[in-house]
């Protein structure tokens, strides 16, 4: 089974490029490489419902970070704070991501 790579990692700061949340800026929570979707912390909220556990306990209204493609996401260079894209770079040590303006490995 091949292995997927994206080039978005979790702990990245990204930028929404389309969508409700355009322009806004998150970091990473949880990639889902499968399914080519980003876990955006703040971004995309869904509202789900909880019922009560208990006799007597209340139901909540929870909003979560809902999951957005990938393709609508850009990768802010940490080292210059541009939305760029990703290059790589083959490296002893292994596959090193690259900042497509500044240079610089993220």
């Amino acid at each position: 089974m091949n292995k997927i790579t994206l080039g978005i990692r979790k702990g990245d700061t990204v930028k929404v490029l389309a969508g409700k949340d355009k322009s806004k800026t998150g970091k990473v929570l949880e990639v889902l490489p499968t399914a080519r979707r980003v876990v955006v912390e703040g971004l995309n909220i869904r509202t789900r419902f909880s019922r009560p556990k208990k006799q007597g306990e209340k139901g909540q209204k929870m909003e979560l970070p809902g999951a957005m493609d990938i393709s609508k996401l850009m990768l802010i260079c940490p080292s210059c704070g541009k939305p760029t894209r990703i290059g790589h770079e083959l490296h002893a040590t292994g596959n090193l991501r690259k900042c497509k303006k500044c240079g610089k490995t993220i």
